[in-house]
């Protein structure tokens, strides 16, 4: 039986009817049939939810993965080359006995084993030896496979701390996104809550515009898996069930949505008008309860 998503978390923490003392959530409250909810996403959607074994599988790599991108942003300082900070990731992820998910992916095969976007580039920024100037914004998406588990996050850092107020509030206003967007997960609300989120927040704040070519996306027993995952409105009604494991990654721009890619590379996007992109990201599990950040990285130095 589904539970209706409309009970609070109030109600779900409320001592049990039956006086034994719990809560009412870990005592008589009604409990699905996940069996039957996983199949019927995994025909329906193509969604696999992960069983026990894998969500502590996922949790570990993510917890990995996390731990490495702290690390690399610590790194990303004025006069820094981006190839170093490829280097130094892979050297850390060798330390943690972990592969980059990035390394060869594709079609041509992404050359490095993280990504570094600068300023205009929204995504799948090549490692290079460009170097960091004060003042540049960049964007750090590294993902790791840990024992046939995929963790997946990324972080802006503003290169020496400060940068102008466009940049700046365009790194703002993306992180605002993703986290009010996490804010709303729960068990039975429609995937395109995130979208209407994300779109309520940049709405908020002014002229910013959501990218719409690239998309968050299913993760954990594959690097890209089912749904997909959009950050604009939309009409996706799969609803959210415990077990499911997606990312949440908006990529907001200062001016139009509109991208192209590098014809020289095939990879990294850039704004169509060269205004400043920027992009957090989190891997997050739906939970009985709500929902849980796998990715808990740090705040930026």
């Amino acid at each position: 039986m589904n539970i209706p998503y409309n009970v609070t978390m109030g109600e779900r923490n409320a001592p049990c009817w039956c006086g034994s003392g719990k809560k009412w959530k870990k005592c008589h409250f009604p409990r699905r049939d996940s069996r039957t909810e996983c199949e019927q996403h995994r025909l329906q959607f193509g969604v696999h939810c992960k069983t026990e074994e894998q969500i502590q599988g996922v949790r570990h790599a993510c917890r990995i993965t996390s731990k490495i991108l702290n690390d690399v942003c610590r790194q990303a300082q004025p006069g820094v080359a981006t190839s170093f900070l490829d280097s130094y990731a892979v050297q850390r992820m060798e330390e943690e006995g972990v592969a980059s998910a990035c390394l060869g992916y594709g079609s041509p095969p992404f050359p490095k084993s993280i990504c570094t976007s600068i300023n205009e580039e929204i995504c799948h920024g090549i490692p290079s030896q460009r170097i960091l100037k004060e003042g540049d914004i960049v964007n750090i998406d590294i993902a790791c496979i840990s024992g046939g588990y995929y963790g997946d996050c990324s972080q802006m850092v503003i290169v020496g701390g400060h940068s102008s107020p466009e940049r700046e509030n365009v790194v703002a206003v993306s992180k605002q996104a993703l986290l009010a967007s996490i804010q709303v997960l729960k068990p039975q609300v429609p995937l395109k809550i995130i979208g209407e989120t994300i779109a309520s927040v940049v709405k908020e704040n002014g002229k910013f515009s959501i990218v719409e070519m690239f998309v968050g996306h299913g993760v954990g027993l594959k690097f890209h898996e089912a749904p997909q995952v959009h950050h604009f409105p939309n009409r996706s009604l799969i609803p959210l069930i415990p077990g499911m494991i997606f990312t949440i990654e908006p990529m907001i721009n200062v001016g139009t949505k509109e991208c192209v890619i590098d014809p020289s590379n095939q990879w990294t996007a850039l704004t169509a008008d060269s205004k400043p992109s920027a992009q957090w990201e989190h891997t997050i599990l739906i939970t009985e309860d709500g929902h849980e950040i796998l990715t808990s990285w740090d705040e930026p130095l």
